[in-house]
């Protein structure tokens, strides 16, 4: 699969799967989570993101993108970061891998990520 940089608004990317910044429990909050939300229908995916649970550091879970351009959102929940010295490069590598397998799972052949 090729490489691409874009600029643009995650949420008007037409794609198989986008990659959403998410919180470790089904909520959102600010900035491209509450975007992303708010896009896609807040109520609906909030519910299916409810059915997930708790997603720990470094982990990635599937759900619709419902009103996206998109197929599906792939929620990962990276590092609270500390000082650099507490596997916080680690956990942000296991976000990128798994969302990637993630993708490939689904048979994605376009992933933008923010």
């Amino acid at each position: 699969m090729p490489f691409k940089i874009i600029r643009n608004d995650i949420t008007k990317v037409k794609a198989d799967a986008i990659v959403n910044t998410a919180n470790p429990h089904p909520t959102y909050a600010a900035g491209t989570d509450a975007a992303v939300y708010k896009a896609a229908g807040a109520e609906l995916l909030l519910e299916e993101r409810k059915k997930i649970g708790q997603i720990e550091r470094g982990q990635a879970a599937v759900t619709p993108a419902f009103s996206l351009p998109a197929k599906y959102i792939i929620h990962t929940v990276g590092p609270a970061w500390i000082d650099g010295k507490h596997g916080e490069f680690d956990i942000l590598s296991d976000c990128y891998e798994n969302s990637l397998a993630k993708a490939a799972e689904l048979q994605c052949d376009s992933i933008p990520f923010r």
